[in-house]
């Protein structure tokens, strides 16, 4: 499975909006400034989490986006399917062997409980080499 940069970009605006939840809202532009992205793109990118309730917007001159939920409500995996699609990193096909159906399976599964189990909370404030890091074993 590999995640695009809609998926990519698009953490990165949620983890910016969880790392200011409660401060009111933000603008693209200064989460495009602050990451070096395209404002353009992200704009294209707000829509699908706002159609998905994930972030709000606030209008008006000091308006922005807002999360829709707190941060330890919303997993990495809510993100990713929104923007990605349904988490499926390999074809399991019905007339393959066994062991490689069920291997299959397991990848699948290990991919979305890691996703599942990651909250922007959890994103929002790590911090490199201060925490234990994760370790995924797929």
């Amino acid at each position: 499975m590999k995640i695009s940069t809609k998926g990519r970009y698009g953490l990165t605006i949620m983890i910016e909006l969880a790392k200011k939840h409660g401060e009111g809202p933000t603008s693209l532009k200064s989460i495009a400034q602050t990451n070096d992205l395209s404002e353009h793109y992200l704009e294209q990118l707000i829509a699908p989490l706002r159609n998905a309730g994930l972030v709000k917007s606030i209008r008006g001159a000091y308006g922005g986006y807002v999360l829709g939920d707190e941060p330890e409500n919303i997993t990495s995996g809510d993100i990713i399917r929104v923007l990605e699609g349904p988490i499926s990193p390999v074809e399991v096909l019905e007339d393959e062997e066994p062991a490689k159906r069920e291997l299959w399976i397991r990848i699948r599964d290990a991919v979305k409980d890691v996703l599942d189990s990651t909250t922007l909370e959890d994103l929002a404030s790590y911090s490199d080499g201060e925490q234990e890091s994760y370790m995924f074993y797929i």
